[in-house]
């Protein structure tokens, strides 16, 4: 059967609080079918159910969401059930899996005043602990996992953007994240680029309060002696690996770009980076992750063990 021809299902699941509705709305947003919380011994049937007449396309791709509170929710036989209709040649399945740490789902039921679904009269932690159990075996067995820890409502949508926005070409989509080390690492990072080696505008009055975004800024960088070669070669870099995940149907690469406070340096390379990958054909998205946050003398300290300030 003719790839033009499958049905594209994608199965969405993961720990209560850690993103499915999220997941499943933005998924419908950009022109999938969703359905939440299927009683799964019916999505044989449901998957020979033609798609409403109400829609323009033929049979757009179908996304799935479980977890612990679907009627008939067994991570084991759920897999056995995904991996029968995996031999059927008419279906091209695959499974999300959202992650999440503890303490922040603690946070966020907290935070929204919700019952843990597996904890109605227990403490959040003692539910959270018991799901992360349970679904275990779909965790490992998952094609893709997301760990939405560290994201906003916001990041998290447009990751799921990048990743399952329909087009008829395949496409590889790009992002690339600038951030401060010094307000820790970002997560679902493919490639990373360490740039603290540059000088830091950051020690200069004139530049400290403007960002790599800035032309002055731009200037100052780009003038470092291991500027040009460092830029040379993780271009080189980027143009050997992109074909390759492209070649092995990766969907998306992320590569991230850090300096100390991810204000001056990692902005900076990030855009000349995107600029270059832009004029090489590939579609690439920018985030700058720490481009708001004041600037802080104490955390340019902490990268600053030597007492030199260009660092």
């Amino acid at each position: 059967m003719s790839m033009a021809n499958t049905k594209h299902v994608l199965l969405v699941t993961g720990l209560s609080g850690a993103g499915k509705t999220t997941v499943l709305k933005t998924l419908e947003d950009i022109g999938w079918e969703t359905v939440d919380n299927f009683p799964i011994r019916l999505v044989e049937g449901l998957l020979n159910t033609p798609p409403s007449s109400s829609r323009d396309d033929v049979d757009p791709p179908l996304a799935l969401g479980f977890d612990s509170r679907t009627r008939g929710f067994d991570p084991d036989k759920l897999i056995n059930r995904v991996k029968n209709l995996q031999q059927n040649d008419n279906y091209q399945i695959s499974t999300l899996y959202l992650d999440c740490a503890g303490d922040e789902l603690e946070r966020r039921y907290s935070e929204t005043r919700r019952r843990h679904p597996l904890a109605l009269d227990r403490p959040a932690k003692d539910g959270i602990a018991l799901e992360r159990s349970q679904l275990e075996p779909f965790r490992r067995w998952a094609d893709h996992v997301l760990d939405t820890s560290g994201l906003t409502a916001n990041d998290l949508q447009n990751q799921i953007r990048e990743q399952f926005t329909l087009q008829d070409t395949k496409i590889t989509t790009v992002t690339i994240t600038s951030f401060g080390f010094s307000r820790g690492l970002p997560n679902n990072i493919d490639l990373l680029f360490d740039v603290r080696f540059l000088s830091n505008p950051f020690w200069d009055p004139e530049l400290k309060l403007m960002t790599g975004l800035d032309k002055p800024v731009g200037d100052y960088i780009s003038k470092d002696p291991a500027y040009a070669e460092a830029m040379e070669k993780f271009e080189d870099m980027l143009a050997f690996l992109l074909p390759k995940y492209i070649k092995a149907g990766k969907a998306y690469v992320n590569i991230g770009i850090g300096c100390t406070g991810g204000r001056h340096r990692s902005v900076h390379v990030a855009e000349a980076l995107r600029k270059s990958l832009h004029e090489q054909g590939f579609s690439t998205t920018v985030l700058h992750r720490n481009l708001a946050s004041r600037p802080m003398e104490a955390l340019e300290n902490m990268q600053n063990l030597n007492g030199n300030k260009d660092i």
